[in-house]
């Protein structure tokens, strides 16, 4: 039984680029290879927002009303909702004078029981130093 962990850093803002949703597509779609998986085999992912990367945390985004996009809200909800480890950095949130309470934190009304975490970046570096690949976006 072998573990592969992948880490996904999210540091760029939600605008004018695809690299959150890129980073958000692949970890959600690493929870699909089972197919091709020993038994026992698994692939976990985890996902953190640092430095500017917080600010695709936001609720109440309206892209689909305002673009017809599906909004990185809602791509952070369906990683809760595939149970994947969801982590806000604290020291950043704080930076920008953001809380909890401004962020994306459940899926409730998807019915995930996995919740964001914040956690200081000392948290984050050892998810880092744990994970098997690594990739920035």
């Amino acid at each position: 039984m072998a573990t592969t962990k992948l880490g996904f850093i999210v540091q760029r803002t939600p605008y004018k680029s695809e690299n959150t949703k890129l980073a958000l597509t692949h970890a959600i779609s690493s929870q699909s290879v089972e197919v091709y998986l020993n038994d026992g085999d698994l692939v976990t992912a985890d996902i953190a927002f640092v430095g500017d990367g917080v600010l695709n945390c936001l609720k109440n985004q309206k892209a689909m009303e305002k673009y017809g996009l599906t909004s990185t809200e809602s791509h952070i909800k369906n990683c809760l909702l595939l149970d994947l480890n969801v982590m806000v950095c604290k020291e950043d949130l704080d930076k920008f004078g953001l809380s909890e309470n401004d962020i994306v934190m459940d899926a409730e009304e998807f019915g995930a029981d996995m919740t964001v975490k914040v956690v200081p970046f000392s948290e984050i570096t050892k998810m880092m130093e744990d994970v098997n690949h690594l990739l920035f976006f």
